[in-house]
């Protein structure tokens, strides 16, 4: 009786527009689907929802069916399948806002018996809703968050260590708090709601579960049967531990509670995995996370001692892997020169050793001429410091200098290599050869041979690339302006028998570059080559003078 009071009364609706609706509309459309729902017709219901023809109905009045559609799912004694997919279906249909009030009375209208079970149900669903926002997402997450949280601080607090084991309120640090900005409100002093929110979380971890050290840094060592319950994820997954290093170590929530026996190499050995893990994510928020407990672990070393031991430590070897990643591949600019600067502040705390190999490593695999370029200037940088320092057995000095430069300043595809595309580490190479061969010819320190040697091997292969660099740049640009100069002489010919406005028209038409943008990009690039062939005169000019 329902689904053919329900059909008839869609069959008079579906050429109906959706502003014509009248609130009496309305409430036949839920009395009818209510019942259907009641007497066991949600098969019928859901092919009603996913007709094509009746998605404006569906949008219009659709979500007022998630109560009843929830109870039913929360029913023990059938299988929800339809309703659920009836409540997936109207999720993705009606308005966001609406869907978003409803879920949100739900939650604050869960049975105190059945809130685990309910909040269960309704917490995909109000993901599903958060994930369709788009301007308001925040402050729908937010009060979402809140919302939630008022529920589940009702909930029990367990009381034997295999409740304790059992219990997730880890589970809520993983999506919500890291895809969440967790700074405090600007110009205010107030704390964001999600702030509060990752507070409170931190304050009942202290309390019902095992030390901070012990959740962050000694997870690995537990006994045989809590080993099982993480691998199978149950328990205080990676991801949540990721997001309690941030809370601790960046917003310095429970930090009062934190031992300060923990020296900062070993800090920041145990966080090294938490940020492998953020940085390894593609969302801006998980990103900026590990950015920042980059930071605040580097920091906390306060020399530049780290030894080369730690490189080759996984997560050492593979954090500034992924900070060059964002570096090159990132489509955020922020992100991209946050990267960089942690990338510079990771390199600055190695000790010379360390730096060593990091640095002739990162040559060998970044293939990216950018990160080759600071890699080089770093060089430089550190050989100004050794020689500062006095310390003959400086890896930045001597032979080691000079076998590092031998593995650096080369051109990596010899004669055919695209100077313009490589323009930042030609630059810095011809730069630290001159730097290197002025100090040098002034104080000897027996390198001045293999120096000119390097240099030599470098400017002979780099005169062949800017000679064929610059002709063929030049012939181009010679051939831009001659098509200009042709180009130029139609349209004067053709305005007198054509209206100015219909020859812009056929101009916008064009879709090749500009001429104007082709002639300067052209001629950046010779002046790019011309400051190049200054460089090698001079360095050529230098090797020609003998040491003091």
């Amino acid at each position: 009786m329902a689904v053919n009071q329900l059909e008839d009364v869609i069959q008079r609706w579906r050429t109906t527009d959706e502003k014509d609706f009248k609130l009496e509309d309305r409430e036949l459309f839920l009395n009818a689907s209510r019942i259907c729902i009641a007497q066991g017709d949600s098969a019928l219901l859901l092919d009603f929802i996913k007709e094509e023809f009746n998605q404006h109905i569906v949008r219009s009045m659709g979500s007022g069916l998630l109560p009843p559609l929830v109870n039913e799912v929360l029913r023990k004694d059938q299988s929800p399948v339809h309703s659920q997919a009836i409540l997936n279906q109207l999720i993705q249909i009606c308005d966001v806002k609406e869907l978003l009030d409803i879920l949100h009375q739900q939650v604050e209208d869960t049975d105190p018996d059945a809130i685990a079970d309910t909040i269960i149900v309704l917490m995909p669903l109000i993901q599903s809703v958060l994930l369709r926002m788009r301007e308001s997402k925040a402050s729908g997450l937010s009060c979402a968050l809140d919302c939630l949280q008022k529920q589940i601080s009702k909930l029990p607090v367990p009381y034997s260590q295999k409740q304790e084991q059992e219990d997730n309120c880890m589970e809520s640090l993983r999506e919500p708090l890291l895809q969440a900005q967790l700074e405090k409100e600007v110009n205010t002093t107030d704390n964001s709601p999600l702030l509060n929110f990752a507070t409170e979380i931190m304050t009942i971890i202290t309390v019902i579960q095992e030390p901070l050290p012990k959740l962050l840094f000694y997870h690995s060592s537990r006994g045989k049967e809590d080993t099982i319950v993480l691998e199978k994820g149950a328990c205080h997954p990676d991801e949540s531990r990721a997001c309690m290093a941030y809370l601790l170590f960046v917003q310095l929530i429970a930090m009062e509670v934190f031992p300060a026996v923990f020296s900062p190499v070993f800090v920041l050995q145990c966080n090294m995995e938490y940020i492998n893990l953020l940085l390894s994510r593609k969302d801006e928020s998980w990103i900026l996370k590990g950015l920042d407990l980059s930071v605040k672990s580097l920091e906390r070393v306060t020399d530049n001692s780290l030894p080369v031991e730690l490189l080759e430590l996984k997560p050492f070897h593979e954090v500034p892997q992924n900070l060059i990643k964002i570096m090159i591949d990132c489509p955020i600019q922020h992100l991209r020169g946050r990267s960089l600067v942690v990338f510079q502040l990771y390199m600055e705390k190695l000790n010379g050793e360390a730096k060593h190999k990091l640095f002739r490593r990162t040559m060998k695999t970044s293939h990216h001429a950018g990160v080759e370029s600071i890699i080089i200037k770093n060089i430089k940088n550190q050989a100004e410091l050794s020689r500062k320092s006095g310390n003959k057995d400086d890896w930045f000095e001597g032979t080691r200098l000079v076998t590092l430069l031998k593995d650096t300043i080369i051109l990596p595809q010899g004669h055919e290599t695209d100077l313009l595309h490589g323009m930042d580490r030609v630059m810095e190479s011809l730069n630290i050869l001159r730097y290197l061969l002025i100090r040098e010819r002034e104080i000897s320190t027996g390198i001045w041979t293999d120096l000119c040697h390097t240099a030599n091997s470098y400017t002979k292969i780099l005169r062949v690339c800017l000679s064929m660099s610059k002709s063929y740049y030049g012939t181009e640009l010679q051939k831009l302006r001659e098509d200009k100069k042709i180009k130029a002489k139609e349209f004067k010919e053709a305005s007198g028998k054509r209206s100015v406005q219909n020859m812009i028209v056929k101009t916008e038409t064009l879709g090749s570059m500009p001429r104007e943008a082709q002639d300067k990009v052209l001629q950046c690039a010779l002046v790019t080559y011309d400051l190049m062939e200054s460089l090698v005169v001079h360095i050529e000019g230098i090797i020609e003078q003998s040491p003091k």
